[in-house]
């Protein structure tokens, strides 16, 4: 999994690479940066010299002048180095700095914005299916997610078991993120079921036996640790009454299985139906953050319980998508994309469903989700307007 070539923006100058343990951050600016002067700060010593003495930095930039590209990796770990690299940068000696983080909270609230306009902000996802190549399995990828460091296991299971553990043990208790662990782990249950899912604050509250104040909370900390996000509702020139309400989602299908309960009660359907609706959200998640543009991922429900999965709307797309785990299509399915499509003509809609056929239903698009999302790659538009080999019904 280490050659595989990823869609990873490199922005010019000095940045910020932000994304979720094990999407191959490392690995990527180890194979593109082969010579830079390294500060790993997972290193316990490493930790140790500089969380004790930032203004270390300072002079192991003075003892190594040859070296214009430093990577600090992990630099969540000690915040405080970004006042020593502010300061660097402000003295114009030609300093390249690659910070990268997997929780945003700290940068957030240590110095992230003191860089603002002198550090761009790039980021990792799980592999896209585009990256993977003929590597990618669509059934793989729902059972196992599509992070790195999972893939390349010897043991892919174990270590998708594993992997949520490490951040809560690293991240959540190391870094004193959360106080009560144990209604932080039961919260992780509990917002499983919200996943792909229009999140309900009380009734998350109510499983895990917290606060809804505390609920918010552990939503926003999963978000800093860039393991789960909220999507708003579109209400651009809104002809509906609209819900207010966001949807959750983990940022890797594989975590959400990890991490939700199974039993009896629990229909294997109902938790592909989530896997497959999340996957294809943390692709186009990659696919806005690899691009260049303005584009936002939005959902779209009504009061009346009209809903669209998806709406990519921005200055080079304006999209909407469904995604069912059917291998089927019928007509029905195809209500609420062509009610979007009355309120907004100006949009192109699809369907994306478990079957093999392209098909053209009604003036919709019903299109293999398997085939959509190895075709997903940036720069390329979501939908196309049109296909020779689709049929017509």
């Amino acid at each position: 999994m280490r050659n595989k070539n990823r869609y990873i923006k490199e922005p010019a100058g000095s940045f910020f690479l932000l994304g979720p343990r094990g999407t191959g951050k490392s690995t990527w600016l180890e194979s593109r940066f082969k010579e830079a002067l390294w500060i790993n700060l997972l290193e316990p010593d490493v930790h140790r010299r500089f969380a004790a003495h930032p203004e270390r930095l300072a002079d192991v930039l003075e003892g190594s002048p040859e070296q214009k590209t430093i990577v600090i990796d992990e630099v969540q770990k000690v915040p405080e180095l970004l006042t020593v690299v502010h300061q660097s940068i402000e003295k114009k000696k030609g300093y390249r700095f690659i910070l990268t983080g997997s929780s945003a909270r700290k940068l957030k609230r240590s110095g992230m914005d003191l860089l603002a306009g002198r550090a761009a902000v790039s980021f990792t996802h799980p592999f896209m299916a585009a990256e993977l190549g003929a590597a990618f399995s669509l059934d793989e990828a729902l059972r196992l997610g599509t992070v790195p460091l999972v893939l390349a296991a010897e043991d892919p299971d174990a270590t998708l078991a594993a992997y949520v553990m490490l951040y809560v043990r690293e991240e959540v208790m190391a870094e004193g993120l959360v106080r009560d662990i144990g209604g932080f782990s039961r919260f992780l249950e509990a917002i499983s079921f919200s996943h792909a899912a229009v999140l309900n604050v009380a009734e998350v509250s109510r499983e895990c036996e917290v606060s809804r104040k505390t609920v918010e909370g552990y939503v926003s900390v999963l978000e800093d640790m860039l393991l789960g996000n909220r999507i708003p509702v579109f209400s651009r020139r809104a002809k509906r009454t609209l819900i207010k309400q966001s949807k959750f989602y983990f940022s890797d299908c594989g975590v959400f299985r990890s991490v939700r309960p199974k039993g009896p009660l629990d229909r294997p359907e109902e938790m592909d139906g989530a896997a497959l609706e999340g996957l294809v959200y943390q692709h186009l998640k990659a696919w806005i953050d690899y691009s260049e543009g303005s584009n936002e991922l939005f959902f779209w429900r009504t009061q009346s319980g009209a809903e669209v999965d998806f709406v990519v709307y921005g200055e080079s797309q304006f999209c909407a998508l469904e995604v069912k785990n059917s291998r089927k299509v019928n007509r029905k399915d195809l209500r609420a994309l062509k009610t979007f499509r009355n309120d907004y003509p100006e949009s192109m809609v699809a369907l994306l469903y478990r079957g093999t056929e392209r098909l053209l239903m009604d003036g919709v698009w019903c299109i293999p989700c398997d085939g959509f999302l190895r075709q997903l790659k940036p720069f390329v538009d979501i939908l196309r307007p049109t296909d020779s080999n689709a049929s017509t019904i």
